[in-house]
């Protein structure tokens, strides 16, 4: 059992390990030399295993998905298994991307992964937290003090106790440089950390956030249970009152269901979609097709971090959404109205292909090493399955459906909407 006494904070602070963790690079501009960039198609016969689908068969909020993985993603990430068709050759789904000169042509392949495995239910909730929170104006950093936790929930019951640690998040930018956590303290139900969470953000954007303190048992297997979570408000922090920068305790909660999707005015995207056919030397029907997606613009995009805006989209084709896979285009700043003029374009679908896929449009705010979910679509049939497995992300609206559908009956027509941004449910990507 390990005890301390922490009413001070220590003289040296303990910096997290994943402090240092570099986040992903601005999205890319028009100034790419205009050209093309190939990947050898790879056959995979992994489709063929439905046991691996129904493994990545769920989506998973954006607020818990890093739980099980410490796989870097963006803010809300994205999904991760292939498309599950049977092939009866190496021909693989390929993308073509252009936005005013700039192009780039890449296979969409990657490896099967497991989405999710947190546990949020079989463990009662109890115990305390205590912590402190300070913002150093010197180095633009958030410090959040974790001193220690008291009389938590007994992970193994029989020798009554567990093995937990401490996860931070900045809400709602869950981001790679918004994670931080504790090391792990075993086989104690009063574990003491005394250690710092640092976070570099500029003040003016921190009262845009919340900050999430969760609790978690890390058995031998790797795998998490939720013990508890504590959220500040810090919009209405009060950060010159010495009082909120002591340490103290706060009693630890169940899981509440994150801001970020509480329902509201997301904004819209104008697009146009087609389905081109390409009929196969010697054969009269087509065999496999184009998907050309046209972003033209995003209207009334919501400000999360005052009067600023940097925004970018991105695409995948799910069930495949492997990194080789997802598309961006240009970020388009200081406006909440951008214009893309970016087409997208996939190759290798099958007629039955455009049964079971599903197109992700997601739209981010870049702002420095961090990437911030504002919203998205998902365009297909929305009947909930893809190649014989249920899956939550097959979920498109009815004018997302109509948008599939529409250009599903009407090859070779480029078919265009105006359909409102929504909050996601999205999965992992893989490497």
């Amino acid at each position: 059992m390990h005890q301390a006494k922490v009413d001070n904070l220590p003289e040296e602070l303990v910096r997290s390990a994943e402090d240092d963790q570099k986040a992903e690079q601005e999205p890319d501009t028009n100034e790419c030399i205009p050209g093309i960039s190939t990947v050898p198609s790879q056959p995979d016969n992994q489709f063929s295993h439905p046991d691996k689908l129904k493994r990545m068969s769920k989506s998973v909020p954006a607020f818990l998905q890093d739980e099980s993985d410490d796989r870097e993603t963006d803010t809300a990430s994205e999904g991760s298994y292939q498309l599950s068709r049977h092939k009866k050759s190496p021909s693989s789904l390929t993308n073509l991307s252009s936005s005013s000169g700039m192009t780039s042509l890449s296979s969409v392949s990657g490896s099967v992964m497991s989405v999710y495995s947190g546990d949020f239910g079989n463990l009662e909730v109890k115990g305390n937290i205590q912590f402190a929170i300070d913002y150093v104006d010197s180095l633009k950093e958030l410090h959040v003090f974790v001193a220690q936790c008291k009389d938590l929930a007994a992970a193994d019951i029989k020798k009554q106790r567990s093995d937990p640690y401490v996860k931070t998040y900045l809400l709602p930018d869950k981001g790679k440089m918004g994670k931080k956590k504790t090391l792990v303290v075993k086989k104690t139900l009063n574990p003491v950390y005394n250690e710092i969470l640092r976070y570099k953000i500029d003040r003016q954007i921190l009262k845009t956030q919340k900050l999430n303190l969760s609790v978690w048992h890390r058995d031998t297997f790797k795998r998490n249970s939720f013990l508890g979570e504590v959220e500040l408000d810090l919009e209405t922090w009060d950060w010159d009152n010495k009082q909120n920068k002591q340490l103290k305790w706060y009693p630890l909660k169940r899981k509440t269901a994150p801001v970020a999707f509480e329902a509201e005015n997301r904004g819209e995207m104008k697009l146009a979609l087609q389905y081109v056919p390409e009929p196969m030397p010697g054969k009269k029907l087509p065999t496999t097709g184009e998907v050309h997606i046209w972003v033209k613009e995003c209207l009334d995009l919501p400000l999360l971090r005052g009067s600023h805006l940097n925004s970018f989209v991105k695409c995948t084709i799910l069930p495949d959404t492997s990194r080789k896979s997802r598309q961006k285009t240009r970020a388009v700043g200081k406006t909440t109205n951008p214009v893309f003029n970016h087409t997208m374009v996939y190759d290798g679908f099958r007629p039955e292909d455009l049964m079971e896929a599903c197109v992700e449009l997601t739209v981010w705010d870049h702002y420095k090493l961090t990437n911030q979910f504002l919203g998205g679509l998902r365009i297909g049939f929305g009947t909930g399955k893809s190649y014989g497995t249920e899956v939550d992300w097959m979920d498109s609206t009815s004018e997302e459906v109509a948008l599939w559908e529409k250009m599903v009956n009407s090859p070779n027509t480029w078919i265009e909407a105006t359909l409102p941004l929504r909050m996601l449910l999205i999965a992992k990507i893989s490497k």
